[in-house]
């Protein structure tokens, strides 16, 4: 049976932060606009900050959906289910905002990662930041039961491998609109002859 807290506790919030995959949901305004949805995983990158407040890591990717449906509208869902153990999901309901790179605030926030988030920082795109409006839970009996091999390290050894102008580039041929015209990451500027 599901249940709606007032908060994530000190217990739930170490459950949360052990789980190897999120998920994170995201919808423009517009009624025919496409509905997000972006599995999120490396441990290290999400944090609850308070009972009311979390935060992860948006690492550079194709697409910048989450943070241009954050920047029109705010409405996010993250969801966590228990792959092992006792089955279980989470969903956390809250509007979000992206800090930037040069923000006021983004080295604080930042900070909160310790050295994941210093070594991702040259191609993270942004720290998502979200005020937990929602938290509940429901008994994730359709959850399969899953091992984890191992985390993939492709994503960090690809952005790792590239320096600042090529990452900058990337941004702006990949992240300045997304899918549905929405402006993408403040300052990309989509560079001419690349479809936006």
């Amino acid at each position: 049976m599901a249940k709606v807290y007032e908060g994530v506790d000190a217990t739930m919030a170490a459950w949360i932060e052990k789980q190897p995959v999120f998920f994170v949901a995201t919808a423009p305004l517009e009624a025919d606009g496409l509905v997000n949805l972006s599995p999120k995983g490396t441990m290290g990158t999400f944090r609850m900050v308070d009972e009311h407040t979390f935060a992860y890591l948006d690492l550079t990717g194709s697409g910048v959906e989450t943070i241009a449906h954050l920047r029109e509208n705010g409405r996010i869902c993250v969801m966590f289910c228990a792959f092992d153990g006792r089955p279980g999901i989470v969903r956390l309901h809250g509007t979000g905002r992206a800090v930037t790179p040069g923000d006021p605030g983004f080295d604080e926030v930042l900070a909160g990662f310790g050295e994941a988030g210093e070594q991702r920082r040259p191609y993270l795109r942004a720290v998502i930041v979200v005020d937990v409006a929602r938290v509940a839970d429901s008994c994730g009996y359709a959850v399969p039961r899953m091992d984890l091999v191992e985390e993939r390290e492709t994503l960090d050894a690809v952005w790792r491998s590239r320096d600042d102008e090529r990452i900058a580039r990337y941004h702006a041929e990949r992240n300045a609109r997304s899918l549905d015209g929405l402006p993408g990451l403040p300052g990309a500027i989509p560079v001419a002859g690349t479809v936006a």
